[in-house]
């Protein structure tokens, strides 16, 4: 009976290792010199067509994760030479990856954090249509950082939520936010800037992941929180 039991977690052990060794989540700086020390790396962009349009890495394909198509246009990569993905933080592309492990693709990275952690971590990032290298533009999208200042200078304290449509706790969060613009209204601000219409803002603050809440007081920051928050614990920090 205990040599069974031996053998049992033997098994189990090795299928644990098998499914996890062509499938690796790695950093941004890990996920950028693999990339490079790749030969006609095979990079998959799996966020909409828009949002590729709008900015991606440099020799990005788009493989939209949420179209129809995905598998189609996954078959038609190597599977038996490196794929990388990436998404906007790291949501659609770990799917992705799972489901590319399981077409029979041998070595895949997925980017932790997607996107937004590669624009805070300082690389560069191109448009649909650029020429030449991959280069961050230069073309203001949403609220600049003069605006922003601007927003902060209150005799109240002023609370800005950065969230986005396609984000899951920013979703859960949205309702308590809204009331309590009302509630809070005349002793302090709250106003929600949609990261994907303010990306300038968003690039400029190094943000890598949402939601994010940051409280400020005279224009200075004084508290600020990364991911989900009940409204209790929010009320707290007010």
């Amino acid at each position: 009976m205990k040599s069974f039991f031996i053998q049992l977690f033997l098994i189990c052990f090795l299928m644990t290792g098998c499914n996890g060794q062509g499938l690796k989540t790695v950093d941004v700086t890990t996920f950028a010199e693999k990339l490079k020390s790749t030969e006609n790396p095979q990079l998959l962009d799996v966020r909409t067509p828009e949002e590729y349009t709008t900015e991606h890495i440099d020799n990005a394909a788009n493989v939209n994760w949420n179209g129809d198509d995905f598998t189609t246009k996954a078959e038609k990569c190597d599977k038996n030479k490196p794929v990388f993905v990436y998404c906007k933080v790291g949501g659609r592309s770990a799917q992705a990856a799972s489901k590319l492990q399981e077409l029979g693709f041998k070595e895949i990275y997925n980017l932790d954090g997607g996107i937004m952690k590669w624009n805070a971590a300082g690389m560069a990032t191109r448009a649909e249509g650029e020429q030449g290298g991959a280069k961050p533009s230069d073309k203001i999208i949403g609220m600049c950082s003069q605006e922003f200042n601007e927003l902060l200078k209150s005799d109240k304290k002023v609370v800005i939520d950065f969230y986005a449509e396609w984000c899951a706790p920013c979703k859960k969060m949205t309702p308590y936010l809204i009331k309590m613009q009302e509630e809070l209204k005349g002793k302090m601000t709250i106003v929600r800037l949609d990261a994907d219409k303010n990306k300038t803002l968003v690039d400029t603050m190094k943000l890598d992941g949402l939601p994010v809440i940051i409280v400020y007081e005279n224009g200075k920051e004084i508290w600020r929180n990364s991911g989900y928050i009940s409204e209790e614990d929010l009320k707290k920090h007010l």
